[in-house]
């Protein structure tokens, strides 16, 4: 098999990691279901033959498309993937029409219901949705996997090399057989994870014999070290200083959908102007948007508890799977000066990215993986439902993308909401930033308040660039 026909490497680990199984298996709580989804707006309804075979051609391409996950018995180990023996692309692949005269608040409706509906945890844990009937003869396209497929960079990566650069079929494009793997039963699994056990013991002993000769060497600096972590490790445990709102006290089961279009160089360059980060204005804005609505709805709040995801992702790692670290911090809502939150936001974010044992859950998910399910979610579950706020900002694709002939022309990006108040993630796609808001509707009881109030929570940041264009809500 030559190189132009080989799959990709995205997703190859036949083995999920600590972070990812504790992810699998706390969803013995509803409330910490973790899909992940991308919804594509189309300039045109491709034809429906040429997007099965762009599926058909993605799933020969990428083989953790046809891939389930095994548990070993009585969870004594990590789950694995491995062939769906009666994997089926029409399980996975299907098209609906949204009704006569929908929109998108029809489709955001759609795109959340599919979102909720929980996954076949017999088959792979993916679907795509082609939705037709928007104005203009568009279309929209989701797409909704498991979030122990991979990070938010890693679906990034996914995405782009699956889509197409040219609006014309590619007669050149690799062709890789459709090669099966070797199905792996429950025992299986735990038979590979004792002998992977047994594999990494030399390797433990020895790097802990490494670290006690350290230690003797220099005594002092090891307990320094000690006790810098030991320091950073509480500060990092400790919830944030801030508590939860009372307006959005309440959690639900219903989640909701937004889309907002922001201008992305307005948007860096409104960051810049504050001595920030594009991430920090990102941030700044949506804290701005949350201090509107709390006024909006008569309470007051100075902060609020919210968590975002930072990437231990390097240089030379493997494509797909989670490489993240999560930084809870007390996000500042009362500061209505867009400048002075953007530099009390760089702050906050700057001081948990130095904190040694940022990567807490790292370090401790190869214990509690080996935890049953509920006693997981009873330890990881307040660790995300006591945020008001969880955002992530990903890199996204600045060159244009086509799915089977139709041109993509809007990414909206939905991660899930593990018993949070809302979960925004922002792409950048060409020129724009394609914010995808997901939020609990108990929570939030004023929707399309609390939209609007995001839409102007952007204006207030990009104001300190003048000329920006305006942000608009879909």
């Amino acid at each position: 098999m030559t190189s132009r026909d080989r799959p990709l490497g995205w997703g190859a680990e036949a083995e999920m990691n600590a972070f990812e199984t504790m992810m699998w298996r706390v969803e013995s709580d509803r409330k910490l279901r973790s899909p992940v989804c991308g919804l594509e707006e189309l300039d045109t309804v491709p034809d429906w033959d040429r997007f099965l075979a762009a599926h058909e051609w993605g799933v020969r391409m990428v083989p953790r498309f046809r891939q389930r996950v095994v548990e070993p018995p009585l969870g004594l180990g990590a789950p694995r993937w491995t062939e769906d023996p009666d994997f089926d692309l029409r399980f996975h692949v299907r098209r609906t029409r949204l009704p006569g005269g929908g929109g998108w608040p029809e489709l955001l409706e759609a795109a959340a219901q599919v979102m909720m509906t929980p996954f076949d945890r017999t088959r792979p844990p993916w679907e795509a949705v082609l939705f037709e009937g928007l104005p203009g003869d568009r279309a929209a396209y989701l797409l909704k996997l498991h979030h122990v497929a991979s990070d938010g960079m890693g679906f990034m990566q996914l995405f782009s090399q699956l889509h197409s650069r040219t609006r014309e079929p590619n007669p050149n494009k690799p062709q890789p057989p459709m090669v099966p793997a070797e199905e792996t039963s429950p025992m299986d699994a735990l038979v590979h994870q004792v002998r992977h056990d047994a594999e990494a013991l030399p390797d433990l002993l020895r790097d802990a014999g490494d670290g006690a000769l350290r230690a003797l060497r220099d005594p002092g600096k090891a307990l320094r070290g000690a006790h810098r972590y030991g320091q950073s490790l509480l500060r990092v445990l400790r919830p944030p200083e801030a508590p939860g709102s009372p307006l959005l006290a309440k959690r639900g089961m219903t989640w909701r959908f937004g889309a907002l279009d922001v201008p992305f160089a307005d948007l860096k360059a409104a960051g810049k102007a504050a001595n920030g980060s594009v991430n920090d204005a990102f941030l700044a804005a949506l804290l701005g948007g949350y201090r509107l609505y709390h006024e909006a709805m008569g309470v007051q709040v100075d902060a609020i508890p919210m968590a975002i995801p930072i990437s231990v992702r390097k240089a030379g790692d493997s494509e797909g799977g989670n490489k993240i670290a999560s930084a809870r911090l007390s996000g500042p809502v009362s500061t209505k000066d867009p400048r002075s939150r953007i530099e009390e936001v760089r702050s906050v974010i700057l001081t948990a990215r130095a904190e040694p044992a940022l990567d807490t859950i790292g370090a401790f998910s190869p214990a509690l993986a080996r935890l049953p399910g509920p006693v997981i979610a009873q330890i990881a579950g307040p660790m995300t439902k006591g945020n008001d706020l969880q955002a992530s900002n990903v890199p996204g694709v600045r060159e244009d993308l086509y799915l089977a002939g139709a041109k993509i022309e809007r990414m909206y990006p939905y991660a899930p909401l593990p018993g949070c108040a809302a979960m925004i993630t922002m792409v950048t796609h060409g020129e724009v930033a394609c914010v995808g808001v997901n939020y609990d509707a108990a929570s939030f009881t004023e929707p399309e308040l609390f939209i609007r109030c995001l839409v102007d929570g952007f204006a207030e940041v990009l104001a300190l660039h003048p000329g920006s264009a305006s942000p608009v809500s879909r």
